[in-house]
């Protein structure tokens, strides 16, 4: 049997970073058994629901690699569907019309907290003989009251209730809309959900979807219910613990590969092994493996597996992630030619940086236009020391015969000797009349790709100015 799971996600807001491993989790089971990975937007909340959040959350799920297969299907387009399933279990005498008023159930409640025990409908319209044709009513399932309901869950084990505890619960309601506890159950029939795999704040909502498959005599699928990710503190992971949606995490530079790789580590794992391909993933990953333990998120692991990635990213691709950041920062102060200096570049500037933010940040000085402005440390690199050094080194500069990295840097290694100077005391001046700062790539490297011409302006430049 063709393993089908899905995605469920409700579109009132953004993609979250728990709901993104989710999602990442049944894609990679299905890919693993050769199923399929299917995607449900749950908008039947139509005043929290928005055309926007849907398609962020689509948006989401494209950046992370995560496509589904076929087309995202609306479960308020199916509202009929599922009316018209609650009617059938009313013909079968699996469900029945509730007539109480707001005041009864009221009431009910009341006694209940009076009782110290949780609210449950006490069924007193369940064994009516006659039930109205029109007017109020909602409909109930006819809840199975003896015994337990089990659920062989493949991470929790074997988890049961006594069916004492669930009662006759709404599937209709008086405007006849569906209830989210029978669009689910019929969705995921409709579409061929066999295999349900979402956080275990899921598990209690479970055993009475178990109780709608029954009364339809439909097949259980599969549940697989994980534990919810938890901040550092141990508690939910929300908002408060700079949790953020997966575009959040892009704008902060982050890889859709860095964030897969840390996400699939949270409560699964394959050895020891740390960086996992997707190709990997798909081959090792098994529901049985997820622990039933929280996972904590750690920003900082997260920050480390990103700087892993940046360094075995594709340049180019890096190139056209930061272009757009570079361009908005230099505007006006963009130089010809300097898309293609940091192309060049991109080798020595993405070992040096976490995220794409700081890759685009360190890498304006090969792109920016002559004069280019100087920092507070690279302004005291050029006082009256460093700058007799650039004038005496400048000279030399003026007749290499070979401008490359190597000859370059012998260059000033051979200066820096005879002038008996460490050879940092060349090259951090040579750095801040460069690039305007204290830091960046081997200078001499930096030298090469700037070329002679701009590299020596750059040094009138800043001897000029001093």
């Amino acid at each position: 049997m063709t393993v089908v799971t899905r995605f469920a996600p409700s579109p009132t807001g953004y993609l979250h970073i728990g709901g993104a491993r989710t999602a990442l989790f049944n894609y990679l089971y299905a890919k693993h058994t050769g199923g399929k990975f299917l995607l449900r937007i749950e908008d039947t909340d139509r005043a929290r629901s928005t055309p926007e959040a849907v398609e962020a959350i689509q948006n989401g799920l494209k950046w992370l690699g995560l496509d589904w297969d076929g087309d995202a299907v609306s479960q308020f387009d199916n509202a009929p569907r599922h009316a018209e399933v609650a009617r059938h279990l009313l013909s079968m005498g699996r469900a029945y019309k509730c007539t109480c008023t707001p005041e009864e159930l009221e009431a009910m409640r009341e006694q209940a907290k009076a009782e110290g025990r949780p609210m449950r409908y006490d069924g007193r319209c369940r064994d009516k003989d006659h039930h109205p044709a029109e007017g109020a009513y909602v409909v109930r399932l006819k809840a199975e009251h003896g015994g337990d309901t089990v659920i062989h869950d493949v991470i929790q084990g074997e988890v049961r209730v006594s069916n004492q505890e669930i009662d006759d619960f709404v599937l209709l309601r008086s405007d006849g809309t569906p209830t989210y506890m029978l669009a689910v159950v019929v969705d995921d029939h409709d579409m061929g959900v066999n295999y349900v795999f979402r956080g275990d704040d899921h598990l209690t909502n479970a055993f009475r979807q178990m109780q709608i498959y029954d009364a339809m005599d439909w097949q259980r699928p599969t549940f697989a219910h994980m534990p919810l990710l938890h901040g550092a503190d141990g508690k939910k992971l929300s908002k408060r613990h700079g949790a953020l949606g997966v575009e959040g995490y892009r704008d902060l530079g982050l890889l859709p590969e860095a964030i897969n790789n840390y996400l699939l580590r949270l409560g699964w794992g394959h050895g020891d092994d740390e960086i996992i391909s997707r190709e990997q993933a798909i081959e090792w990953f098994d529901a049985k493996d997820v622990g039933r333990a929280a996972a904590r998120f750690d920003a900082d692991k997260l920050a480390h597996i990103n700087a892993h990635y940046m360094r075995e990213a594709d340049d180019g691709r890096l190139l056209d992630i930061i272009w757009p950041m570079v361009s908005a920062a230099l505007g006006a102060d963009m130089a010809e030619g300097g898309r293609e200096r940091i192309l060049t570049g991109m080798p020595g500037l993405k070992d040096r940086a976490k995220n794409t933010v700081e890759l685009a940040e360190s890498a304006q000085f090969y792109a920016r236009k002559r004069p280019i402005p100087l920092n507070d440390q690279a302004n005291k690199l050029l006082g009256e020391e460093g700058m007799a050094v650039l004038r005496q080194f400048r000279d030399i500069l003026a007749d290499a015969h070979d401008w490359s990295a190597a000859p370059l840097q012998d260059a000033a290694k051979a200066f820096a000797e005879q002038a008996g100077l460490k050879l940092g005391k060349v090259a951090q001046p040579l750095r801040a009349a460069l690039t305007g700062s204290n830091v960046s790539p081997g200078i001499f490297e930096v030298m090469e790709i700037l070329g002679r011409d701009e590299s020596l302006g750059r040094l009138d430049d800043a001897l000029s100015a001093g």
